[in-house]
């Protein structure tokens, strides 16, 4: 092969593959850590180094965080210039694909307004007007017997509009499958009833208004772009035409984490392209819950001139293989069983297990987070493991356990970091800092903080302030007078307590408010005439600075600047914290995106929007996220931070991350939540799937079932990226002090059971 990949070690089955010929359509399966991956960006880069161009080759990944080997190596130097390889999920090329023949199919998919362009919705902004659409329904007593937050419910709403939109059947049925599964009593038929209600009016209102969530668009791009059907004895095939005349060469990563409607696609597409690599993760699927179906990307082998299987680990010892095949035969779940030779010779699954397997066991759940605690500071300072070679998991990071962890990790001196996406917007304690201190900045909001929200803001907004500190002084300077939050200058302040507080926090304190109190004293000078006419030649139509009345500028503007000018700066809280500059970078684009699609031209429609009732855009978004809308998808929260640091992290979102490590922690293994599906009363991911019988009743022996499925790849998952030991965190009493016998810990100890006797003076 060509050059492009001598700087990577290749073993023969991957150069076999890389170097197929190039009209050859290949489906690739084996278990994470084979090089499956690996040899995907090889294929890529040898079609490049062939001479074949770049705008021709299309990458389909299930979710935009699994691109991230493709995208590197599309940034070698040695690549040759010209032409772009496209990588976009099915939801990405929908979104593309909509926008761009949007004319033609506007008024044919039911828009009410198809002259108009179209306004692309994300998670954060859906969720804002699912919730302007079912609060009042809320009101009169919808799901008055569901007792979850509001956000979740409208969430879930809008997770079963997706599911029928990936699935592939009308949205209109949602209800009616839901109650056909429904075993339970009645009064829940009716909780899916208005489930769909409120799904049926948020399609309604977006097809009035030209706005398109993810299944929407999946919907358009599906029947009415790539499957049209004859209007008036023509047809419409263009789209479907073009990619296939554009994209001749397909590489399709984790196809088993895709949905049917993907696969639907994929089939009519195979046989028209020129070649093609599907690669297939056995045993995983963990995007079950988002309507992931390995059984139908499976059934894609069929279409393939040709079938590659990967076999070795690049990533496990033979001791890890060991373990994953025993906790599969514990889950009575059938797993490929190591060679003979493996391990020490007593055949099949043979294998050291105790050497990759640690674990001691404690009766108080804190006594446990310490024991972890020391044992990561033993390998990062007794044993010079890098910190980012350590992951810890738990099946849910709560803020807690977070917390808890990262004060212990601190004091033992070694870096930790975090990663909890899908969390709502206002969980994290930089955007409610930011959040708080906006409002504070906009009087006009009539957004009156709590005094303990102002302190929570200034002990993050101020290196060094302790909460003590931070309540004292927010008792002294934070008063609301006539619904205006207003705060006083620490000059003021009794000399005896500006000493408790001390001159170091006391003068960064002065310097935010001053910051503050200018942006106020700007936003609220009247602007010039020929501003007010739209004559300023200024690209920033908007903006402020010292002494300029300039007015107030949109909040993500606001954000940046004090992001900017203030938190980031040597002696504030976010200086030098990778975690709150990521949540502040995704709160400023979660900002500027909601803004796009709340104001602009949707305003001037007349589409409901706060503005048309004089609330400012900011002040609506505010409020949202203090209703408690989930954040949405954002890249950079997936990306390696700048800093080698032990990673805090979900069980799943750490699989999805699709990288190894040295070491994992398994916290809380004794608890359930490794088994358990989230509570979601409005929905249900497996009924709402292909493999569902119609009129089948969800029974308790298809839950367990699921669950144990579920939990076997979740953990050969994660045994498959550990390189070299696994320690499980176990307490006889749970972190909310319950004590629990989960069905995990049942797993490995009847694994313990069945290994020999361990020699006398050693421990597990």
């Amino acid at each position: 092969m060509n050059g492009m990949m001598k700087s990577i070690e290749l073993a023969d089955p991957q150069l076999a593959l890389i170097e197929h010929p190039i009209e050859s359509k290949i489906f690739l399966e084996g278990p994470a850590g084979s090089g499956k991956t690996t040899a995907g960006v090889g294929r890529l880069l040898h079609l490049l180094g062939s001479g074949v161009p770049a705008g021709t080759i299309l990458v389909i990944v299930p979710q935009r965080t699994l691109a991230t080997p493709y995208y590197e190596a599309l940034r070698r130097p040695e690549l040759a210039a010209g032409g772009q390889v496209t990588i976009l999920t099915l939801g990405g090329l929908a979104r593309r694909m909509v926008d761009l023949f949007w004319p033609l199919i506007a008024e044919e998919a039911g828009f009410g307004q198809p002259d108009r362009p179209p306004t692309f919705l994300t998670l954060e902004t859906a969720q804002y007007y699912m919730a302007r659409l079912v609060s009042p329904l809320l009101d009169q007593g919808y799901f008055e017997t569901v007792t979850i937050d509001r956000n979740r419910l409208y969430s879930q709403i809008l997770d079963n509009l997706n599911k029928a939109a990936v699935v592939g059947f009308p949205y209109t049925q949602i209800g009616e499958r839901l109650k056909a599964a429904w075993g339970g009593e009645s009064s829940q038929k009716r909780i899916y009833d208005e489930a769909q209600a409120c799904a049926t009016r948020f399609r309604e209102y977006c097809l009035a208004h030209n706005l398109l969530d993810f299944s929407l668009q999946l919907e358009v791009f599906v029947k009415h772009l790539w499957n049209p059907e004859p209007v008036e004895g023509w047809t419409l095939p263009l789209c479907r035409d073009y990619l296939l005349a554009r994209y001749a060469h397909l590489i399709v990563d984790n196809v088993e984490e895709d949905t049917p409607v993907a696969h639907d696609l994929l089939k009519e597409w195979l046989p028209h392209c020129r070649s093609a690599l599907l690669i297939y993760d056995r045993e995983a699927g963990y995007r079950r819950f988002l309507g992931a179906d390995p059984q139908s990307a499976y059934a894609l082998k069929q279409l393939c001139q040709e079938e590659v299987a990967f076999t070795d680990s690049y990533v496990t010892s033979p001791d890890l293989r060991a373990l994953g095949y025993q906790l599969a035969r514990s889950l009575n779940r059938p797993v490929e069983a190591p060679l003979p030779e493996v391990g020490r010779g007593r055949g099949r699954g043979s294998g050291d297990v105790r050497a990759v397997l640690a674990y001691e066991y404690h009766r108080y759940h804190p006594e446990m987070l310490d024991w972890v605690t020391r044992e990561i500071a033993g390998l990062v300072h007794g044993q010079d493991v890098p910190p980012g070679e350590i992951v810890v998991l738990a099946p849910f990071l709560t803020d807690a356990l977070r917390f808890s962890l990262m004060n212990r990790l601190e004091r033992q001196d070694v870096p930790a970091r975090s990663h909890r996406p899908s969390r709502a917007l206002r969980e994290e304690p930089a955007t409610r800092c930011l959040l708080t201190l906006a409002a504070i900045a906009h009087p006009q909001w009539g957004i009156c903080p709590s005094r303990f929200d102002v302190a929570y803001a200034l002990m993050q907004a101020i290196d060094g302030m302790d909460l003590v500190r931070a309540q004292l002084l927010a008792e002294i300077v934070y008063r609301v007078k006539e619904d205006v939050p207003t705060l006083s200058s620490f000059d003021q302040i009794k000399p005896d307590m500006q000493e408790r507080i001390t001159f170091v926090l006391g003068g960064r304190y002065e310097h935010l408010r001053a910051w503050i109190a200018d942006y106020i004293a700007g936003s609220q000078t009247p602007l010039p005439a020929s501003e007010e006419d739209g004559e300023r030649d200024s690209p920033l139509p908007q903006y402020w600075g010292r002494g300029r009345g300039w007015g107030p500028v949109e909040l993500d503007h606001f954000l940046s600047r004090l992001f900017g000018e203030v938190l980031s700066q040597a002696g504030y809280g976010f200086h030098g914290n990778y975690d709150a500059g990521e949540v502040a970078a995704n709160l400023i684009e979660s900002v500027q995106k909601f803004r796009w699609v709340a104001g602009g031209n949707a305003v001037e429609e007349g589409t409901g929007l706060s503005p048309v009732e004089g609330k400012p855009l900011g002040q609506e978004y505010v409020e949202m996220v203090q209703d408690g809308v989930v954040a949405a998808q954002y890249i950079r929260s997936w990306q390696l931070q700048p800093e080698d640091a032990v990673l805090l992290a979900p069980a799943y979102t750490f699989l999805m991350s699709n990288r190894p490590v040295d070491y994992q922690f398994w916290l809380n293994a004794e608890g359930r939540g490794w088994w358990e599906r989230l509570y979601q009363p409005l929905t249900h991911p497996y009924v709402l799937s292909r493999h569902w019988p119609p009129n089948e009743v969800w029974t308790d022996a298809d839950e367990f079932e699921t669950r144990q499925d579920a939990l076997y790849r979740l953990t050969l998952g994660l045994i498959r990226r550990c390189r070299r030991k696994i320690t499980l965190g176990l307490s006889e009493l749970g972190e909310q002090g319950y004590e629990q016998q989960g069905p995990l810990l049942q797993a490995i100890q009847r694994v313990l059971r069945r290994l020999p006797a361990e020699p006398e003076g050693q421990r597990a």
